[in-house]
């Protein structure tokens, strides 16, 4: 019969009450080692030659008791590496009180030397070569091993498993302890932002830090959250894009700026959306939307390749090649073959009819723009499926932020790249007329008074800092979705801790929900 959960707490608490009882600290705040457990690894034929006395830590995470011998392997942040102990080396009075008292999860240190076992496994003898400790001596100087951290809770091995999502991501530490799968991918995540960062700062890009609180959302059309600023006695929005305070750069006179930040967005969630999460944008002066294509595909194909080592890389069973140049794929006409319907040209009843026809659901608000987008988004998934392409020539209802084209001012400059079928990063020819800009935002204004709560609300202050002038430009923002994509995991996969429902037994601190109400009403 399984032990109770509750029971193994209960009884390596009192493991505990014991060690402190013998007048050791459980919780010390130094160690003494000499070596990473790779590093004794890597460097095992020269220190086991020469006999080297050397001092490892880790967590324990097996253990065999084999009567005067015990076998266990502790792993620390580089690897695993297995030690042995023994009566004739720690003394019986060690040796028992380790049998006792040690359990899988603890962190302890070990001194001794290294050897190869029978079946050529690398081992750190506990004790091995150092002076015998005196009978029934267990002075903490006198052992070769010493307690770092007693664990009072078992490993999810040990006990009740990982396999429950829900429990996977609420406790997502154990998740990555018990899975090297699952750790590797925060080991590519870090790969990943880090590529972009190089690429982006050897091109002369500058990194800057914007206000994560803004006084108007602005940037893209998404629900923010809202928070309450006590000294200004003012309320203020969580951004939901890095774009306009980056744009205000340029004003400022800065030619290549970018920043990869956190933002919010209080909307649904998906495999591929979640409300907070890392995005990264990058504004570039005098660059064309040509030069921004080009640009991207040489980023993109350099980020891909250092982080995954290859370019083909496959999700959901499709495999994506992203070498060599990708086609340009133009909206409307795209729109227009897969369903007869010229957005251009097509009326909010037509489109509505189409909808209708083909039970696309929409909103009782939507208009044109929502509707062509709605619409397209079943087309998307046709896109990019063995390269990735380059979408441009949307209609302008689709976008409030982006410069008309010259040749059709029913379009605007705007690509986004499309593989797998989905949109995994988004640029534009920066509107620059403060004009035309204020029509635009007016006319969003339009559709979230007609209850539309993601269009964007008129930003006086960047209205005002382009009015002083700012120079053509081409932007792009990528969101951690590429990477979610490319990895072939949902994005809630790719966030150590993605928000998750409230447990009842999570108790808000006291004021936190009086204040959270007052804010909602």
């Amino acid at each position: 019969m399984a032990e109770r959960l509750e029971d193994i707490i209960e009884n390596r608490k009192r493991k505990l009450e014991e060690i402190k009882k013998a007048g050791i600290d459980p919780y010390p705040s130094s160690t003494n080692r000499t070596h990473t457990n790779q590093e004794a690894i890597e460097g095992f034929d020269k220190l086991s030659q020469e006999s080297t006395e050397i001092t490892l830590v880790g967590r324990i995470r097996s253990w065999r008791d084999m009567g005067k011998i015990i076998f266990a392997h502790i792993e620390d942040g580089t690897t695993k590496i297995q030690v042995l102990m023994k009566s004739e080396d720690l003394g019986s009075e060690n040796f028992n009180f380790a049998l006792k008292h040690l359990d899988i999860g603890d962190f302890i240190e070990v001194t001794g030397k290294l050897f190869k076992t029978k079946t050529e496994e690398k081992t750190l003898v506990v004790g091995a070569g150092l002076a015998r400790p005196k009978p029934n001596e267990r002075a903490a100087q006198a052992s070769p091993y010493q307690i770092l951290a007693k664990s009072l809770r078992p490993l999810p091995s040990e006990h009740f498993g990982l396999a429950d999502e829900e429990i996977r991501l609420r406790k997502r530490y154990l998740d990555l302890l018990m899975d090297p799968k699952a750790k590797e991918i925060f080991i590519k995540k870090n790969k990943f932002w880090s590529a972009i960062r190089e690429f982006l700062v050897k091109k002369g890009f500058l990194e800057l830090e914007m206000p994560v609180l803004e006084s108007i959302p602005g940037g893209a059309e998404a629900e923010p959250f809202i928070t309450r600023h006590n000294a200004l006695n003012r309320d203020f929005y969580l951004r939901i894009s890095l774009e306009l305070p980056l744009k205000k750069m340029l004003v400022a006179g800065y030619e290549k700026v970018f920043e990869i930040g956190r933002i919010f967005r209080n909307e649904g969630i998906s495999a591929e959306h979640l409300q907070d999460y890392t995005q990264m944008e990058f504004y570039w002066a005098y660059a064309s939307l040509d030069d921004l294509m080009k640009f991207l595909q040489e980023m993109y194909q350099q980020v891909i390749r250092e982080t995954f080592g290859q370019l083909k890389i496959s999700n959901s069973g499709i495999e994506v090649d992203w070498s060599g140049d990708w086609e340009k794929i133009d909206y409307v006409k795209t729109f227009e073959d897969h369903t007869k319907v010229n957005p251009l040209k097509a009326t909010e009843v037509e489109l509505k009819t189409y909808a209708d026809k083909n039970k696309i659901t929409y909103e009782p608000f939507a208009k044109k723009g929502r509707l062509i987008d709605l619409i397209f988004k079943k087309i998307r998934s046709t896109l990019g499926n063995e390269k990735p392409v380059f979408l441009i020539n949307q209609p302008i209802e689709l976008e409030p932020l982006a410069k008309r084209d010259p040749n059709n001012q029913k379009v605007v400059q705007r690509m986004q790249i499309i593989a797998y079928g989905t949109e995994l990063g988004k640029g534009f020819g920066e509107l620059n007329d403060p004009i035309d800009q204020r029509q635009r935002f007016e006319d969003q204004m339009k559709l979230r008074e007609a209850g539309d709560t993601e269009a964007q609300i008129i930003d006086e202050d960047y209205v005002e800092a382009m009015e002083y002038g700012m120079p053509p430009a081409a932007g792009f923002g990528l969101s951690e979705r590429l990477f979610a994509v490319l990895i072939d995991k949902s994005v809630r996969e790719t966030v150590v801790f993605p928000p998750m429902k409230e447990l009842a037994m999570n108790k808000k601190p006291v004021g936190v929900e009086k204040k959270a109400k007052k804010l909602r009403e």
